[in-house]
C-alpha cells in the first residue's frame, strides 16, 4: 500500500464528521486522485452506511455512483488527537485515525483490506494517533 505522504496530516480537529469526511475528501482532490464531485459522494456514503470501522478508525470513501470521479488509487491519513464522533450523542463512535480513500475499479476493496489489517492491532492505531511526525505515519505502512 503506497502511502503518499503530502496526504498525511497530524493534529487536526473536527467538530463533525461532516466536516472530518471534507477534508479527507479535500486532500485526495489536492493530490489529484479524485475530481471535486467525488467529495459530496463520501458525504453520502457515510449517510447510506457509516464509514466507522470499529479500533478508532474510519475511512471514509466515495459511493459506487461515484467511481467514475475516481482518477487514480489514492489514500489521505489525517490523524484527529481529540477524535471525531461517528456515531450519535447517544451511542459515539469516535474516530482518531481517519483514512480517506479512492480506488480505480475494484482497488478500494485492497485498500480497505489492508487498512483493516494493520487496524485490527489496536496498538497499530495507538502507534498512528501517536505518531509526532508524517514520516513516522508513512513508515508503518512501509514496512
Amino acid at each position: 500500500m503506497e502511502v503518499q505522504k503530502n496526504l498525511i496530516r497530524l493534529n487536526q480537529n473536527f467538530e463533525t464528521k461532516e466536516e472530518a469526511i471534507e477534508f479527507c475528501g479535500e486532500l485526495l482532490v489536492s493530490g489529484g486522485h479524485v475530481t471535486a464531485e467525488y467529495v459530496p459522494a463520501m458525504i453520502q456514503r457515510n449517510k447510506d452506511l457509516s464509514v466507522y470501522m470499529g479500533n478508532f478508525i474510519a475511512i471514509p470513501h466515495g459511493t459506487d455512483d461515484a467511481k467514475k470521479e475516481v482518477l487514480k488509487t489514492g489514500i489521505a491519513i489525517v490523524q484527529v488527537p481529540r477524535g471525531v464522533n461517528f456515531g450519535t450523542d447517544n451511542n459515539p463512535k469516535v474516530a482518531t485515525v481517519l483514512f480517506g480513500i479512492a480506488g480505480v475499479g475494484n482497488e478500494h476493496l485492497d485498500l480497505i483490506q489492508k487498512i483493516s489489517i494493520f487496524c485490527a492491532d489496536v496498538d497499530n492505531v495507538v502507534k498512528l494517533a501517536d505518531a509526532q511526525t508524517v514520516d513516522e505515519v508513512a513508515g508503518y505502512f512501509a514496512e
